[in-house]
């Protein structure tokens, strides 16, 4: 009777992964039978100030920069075009990519703004960032890689935060905003068509915002975005983001593969540090919100990769709200509660973490880890950051805090009880 029931458990998890079939394919990567498992090269090509604080220091008492929209408006194209060149050759390098690859991940998500591929009049933006990510995936290619391009912007803002590009209202759905978009994504889609052996997935538009946006459009829009990938490969994954909305009850039969589409990945992040009641909670409570996320990933019809995650259980990290904005954690944010002293959190380095802090991650990632791998994989924000900690992979890794191999536990068997593993908690 156990063996027909974790047989008959088995048998129902294979046919939802096998709802959308790996075909025989000049696909770069099997995503049927291989974990996602990267990280987001956050902060590069599309500017956050939080993760490089030091590009946005001067306005940090005021004068209106709070994005990369702002930035470049205020400094003018030529000094503008000065300073980011010198951030984009310099933030991430081969170097990274070596250390990336020697970690034993195997995919790296790029964010790029629509202006970088499709220019509109009247932007301030700069460009130049297509001669660093076409170097990009030449370093990804020589260090066994894969590429994940994704549209981290679209113009007036589909979200209204400060990693689209352009802080304050959601407008990407006015005058030819969506049109722009859609050619933005066949510019990326036509030059990158010849390396799809590196490229192996275009992510269509980064955290669309159910709010402020008519889910309908957006649907078309991925029906539009999927179509014109494939007028160009037509084996690359198209990955849509679920746009905060339930990945299985919401997602479930929209652009599977009975849908007449193929090869589509369905993109969710997962933090647990933008509410009152997220930095409320205990490190154990963490943990066991991340392993109850198991059923709603595994229970998709798609490809599911947990696009964007973290090891930070605060949101205490210098701007992570907004340039200038403080923290719910510790009450900076609007003033309403307080869960605790950001201390090393707010700005400093992984070693420099409390060691209580640092045991409560190793806890909280594996268990992340355990969760996200019940379909597709991960790929874990951000690669690196100034003055971020809990942010910053490569040094947790470094530290000993994410495990090498991905695949080793200090702590198992988190999501296999609902005991507290936690010491003193």
């Amino acid at each position: 009777m156990v063996f027909f029931k974790a047989f008959a458990i088995a048998a129902a998890c294979l046919s939802l992964v096998d709802a959308n079939p790996l075909r025989e394919r000049a696909q770069g990567f099997n995503y049927n039978d291989n974990k996602v498992r990267g990280v987001n090269l956050g902060g590069w090509l599309v500017l956050e100030p939080w993760i490089t604080p030091s590009i946005f220091e001067e306005w940090a008492n005021g004068g209106g920069v709070v994005d990369e929209y702002t930035l470049t408006a205020t400094l003018g194209k030529d000094e503008a075009s000065r300073r980011l060149n010198t951030h984009w050759s310099s933030w991430i390098t081969e170097a990274d990519f070596a250390e990336i690859a020697s970690f034993g991940l195997n995919h790296v998500r790029i964010p790029v703004g629509y202006w970088a591929f499709n220019p509109l009049p009247g932007d301030p933006y700069v460009q130049g960032q297509l001669p660093y990510l076409d170097q990009a995936i030449g370093w990804a290619r020589n260090h066994g890689l894969k590429v994940m391009l994704d549209l981290h912007g679209a113009p007036g803002s589909q979200n209204g935060f400060d990693n689209s590009g352009k802080k304050g209202p959601i407008q990407w759905q006015s005058g030819d905003n969506v049109p722009n978009t859609v050619t933005a994504i066949r510019n990326l889609a036509a030059r990158y068509a010849s390396q799809s052996d590196v490229v192996t997935a275009i992510q269509l538009l980064n955290e669309p915002a159910n709010w402020g946006n008519d889910m309908g459009q957006i649907k078309k829009f991925y029906y539009d975005g999927w179509g014109t990938v494939r007028d160009y490969n037509k084996d690359t994954a198209v990955v849509i983001h679920d746009a905060f909305l339930d990945p299985q009850s919401y997602w479930n039969g929209f652009m599977n593969y009975e849908s007449g589409v193929n090869d589509v990945i369905l993109d969710t992040h997962i933090y647990q540090i933008f509410t009152d009641d997220q930095v409320a909670m205990k490190p154990c409570q963490h943990v066991q919100t991340a392993c109850s996320s198991i059923p709603r990933i595994q229970g998709t019809d798609k490809w599911l990769v947990v696009g964007e995650w973290t090891g930070a259980q605060t949101d205490c990290a210098k701007w992570l709200n907004g340039l200038g904005r403080g923290a719910r954690y510790d009450g900076t944010f609007e003033g309403k509660g307080y869960y605790g002293d950001c201390q090393t959190k707010y700005q400093g380095t992984v070693d420099g973490l409390l060691e209580v802090d640092k045991i409560n991650m190793e806890y909280y990632i594996e268990a992340q880890l355990d969760a996200y791998e019940s379909h597709s994989g991960w790929i874990f924000w951000a690669w690196k950051t100034e003055s971020a900690p809990e942010w910053n992979f490569r040094d947790l890794t470094r530290a000993g805090i994410i495990p090498q191999p991905l695949t080793a536990r200090k702590h198992p068997g988190q999501c296999q009880t609902t005991q507290c593993m936690i010491p003193g908690n």
